[in-house]
C-alpha cells in the first residue's frame, strides 16, 4: 500500500470539527464531519448540500471519491445522490456531500456528524482515438441483462 501526502484546510468557524481520518487499520474511506451551524432535517425524498468545512489538495493523478456510510444508508435510508461524487485533484472549494433521504422518515444531521466517506483513488487519464469501427468481443452489443440473472 502506497501512502500519499493529502493536504486539509479547515474552514473558517469549523476549527472544532475533526479532519477525516481512517476510523479503522484497513479503512478504505476517511469519515466526512457535518460542517453546519445548526442541525438540518432532510425530509423523505429529499435532498441537501452538506458542507464538510474542509478544502484539500488532491496530488495530481488521484481523485477523492466522497461515497455514502453504510450506517447511515442501513439504519435510516441515507445515502450520498451522486455516489460517488468525484473531487478532481485541481479543485480547492469547499467539499460538500449530496445527502439524499432514501427513507421514510425525516432525518436530521448535527454539527460534527459523520456524513459520508472520503476515499481517495489513483486514476488514470485517457487519449480518445475516434474510430469508424470497434474490434468485436463476445459480448459484443449484449446489454442490460444480456448476460443472465
Amino acid at each position: 500500500m502506497q501512502v500519499i501526502h493529502l493536504d486539509i484546510m479547515k474552514e473558517p468557524g469549523f476549527e472544532d470539527l475533526p479532519v477525516p481520518r481512517y476510523q479503522s487499520g484497513h479503512a478504505a474511506g476517511m469519515d466526512l464531519h457535518a460542517a453546519v451551524d445548526k442541525a438540518i432535517t432532510i425530509k423523505a425524498g429529499q435532498y441537501k448540500l452538506v458542507s464538510a468545512g474542509i478544502r484539500i489538495s488532491i496530488p495530481a493523478g488521484y481523485e477523492g471519491q466522497v461515497r455514502p456510510r453504510s450506517g447511515l444508508a442501513f439504519k435510516y435510508g441515507i445515502g450520498v445522490l451522486n455516489a460517488p461524487g468525484t473531487i478532481d485533484a485541481d479543485y480547492r472549494g469547499i467539499v460538500g456531500v449530496i445527502l439524499f433521504n432514501f427513507g421514510r422518515k425525516p432525518f436530521k444531521i448535527n454539527r460534527g456528524d459523520r456524513i459520508a466517506q472520503l476515499v481517495i483513488n489513483r486514476i488514470e487519464q485517457v487519449r480518445i482515438k475516434e474510430v469508424s469501427s470497434l474490434d468485436k468481443s463476445d459480448r459484443n452489443t449484449g446489454g442490460f441483462g444480456s448476460t443472465g440473472v
